[in-house]
């Protein structure tokens, strides 16, 4: 009996019509990697939002639900966690964007757990650099700069300059942020000297390709001399990045913008200083945290230091209208 119940059930199974198990393969990887390049698009477009995050996140499920969906080779599951590990590694870039940063380290355990599965060094990277980012915003450089070298110290910085630059240029940021001169200019010196032998023609992930370039080493250096308290070579750095910026980086522009003017002001040229903030747009104003918030700390310094003003008046009635359109 269980012989002639075993036979029938293999002859279930291959008869016609029977449900084979999925095959997963690498246009499924494809079809991710698409969604993964619309998600740094809109990056770079808004910054920050929570939409964002929550899609970046559920893609990763997405990802991940895959695994479990139907057989693969070996090479197409840790290109899966590695696409897992761009998404998530996405959405905790939103969050620390956002200045959610809880919600920032959640993501970040869970992106490097499917980094280590994935085996994939630039996503690693990316990973612990924007962990660096993250303590430097937290005002915790130590474990800043603890994390920047984790980066750092992956294969691929020496195997391919454009990851050395980058990581040299957020170890410049981070010394910036801890007070430290001399290190930082030393290490935009070396993120320079590694921009400059970079291939640009060397096959890189879409996330690398699509925001690191001059323009943003040029923002790193505002962002640490504008720490630093170096204000005149901090406003060269922010007229340099404005004039490379790609034209889709309308996060990066609102944000070198808002520096710029706060580097002007600091010099005492508070006329120039809110004609430059008055350039970043009411959408970044008042829905990206971050631009937020360093124009809050921008009206503040300009009132404290140009109280009674025509030059007041003008940014308050500006002000006013963002918050009316927002």
């Amino acid at each position: 009996m269980k012989r002639r119940t075993l036979v029938g059930s293999i002859a279930a199974a291959a008869a016609p019509g029977a449900a084979a198990p999925r095959r997963i393969g690498m246009s499924d990887v494809d079809r991710l990697q698409r969604r993964f390049a619309e998600i740094i698009a809109s990056d770079h477009r808004h910054g920050g939002q929570l939409g964002i995050e929550q899609r970046a996140a559920a893609l990763a499920d997405e990802a991940l639900n895959l695994q479990n969906s139907g057989s693969a080779t070996q090479r197409v599951r840790s290109r899966l966690y590695a696409c897992a590990a761009s998404f998530r590694s996405s959405a905790m870039w939103a969050a620390i964007d956002g200045r959610r940063y809880d919600d920032a380290q959640r993501h970040m355990r869970e992106a490097q757990a499917l980094a280590e599965m994935s085996g994939d060094q630039a996503i690693k990277f990316r990973i612990w650099s924007h962990a660096g980012t993250m303590y430097r915003h937290l005002g915790r450089p130590g474990d800043a700069l603890a994390a920047n070298d984790v980066a750092r110290s992956l294969h691929l910085t020496r195997r391919d300059p454009l990851f050395a630059s980058l990581g040299l240029a957020r170890q410049g940021a981070i010394h910036g942020a801890a007070q430290d001169r001399t290190s930082a200019r030393r290490a935009f010196d070396q993120a320079q000297g590694a921009l400059d032998r970079a291939d640009s023609e060397a096959p890189r992930p879409v996330w690398l390709t699509a925001f690191y370039d001059q323009a943003e080493l040029n923002s790193l250096a505002l962002s640490a001399y504008l720490a630093l308290g170096e204000y005149p070579t901090a406003e060269a750095h922010a007229h340099q990045c404005l004039s490379a910026l790609r034209p889709y980086m309308a996060r990066s522009r609102a944000i070198a913008t808002t520096r710029l003017a706060h580097a002007q002001l600091a010099q005492g040229d508070a006329d120039a200083a809110v004609a430059s903030a008055m350039k970043v747009p009411a959408s970044a104003a008042t829905q990206h945290a971050r631009v937020s918030r360093m124009l809050q700390e921008f009206g503040a310094a300009l009132r404290a230091t140009a109280q009674g003003s025509s030059t007041v008046q003008t940014w308050t009635e500006h002000t006013a209208a963002w918050r009316t359109s927002a």
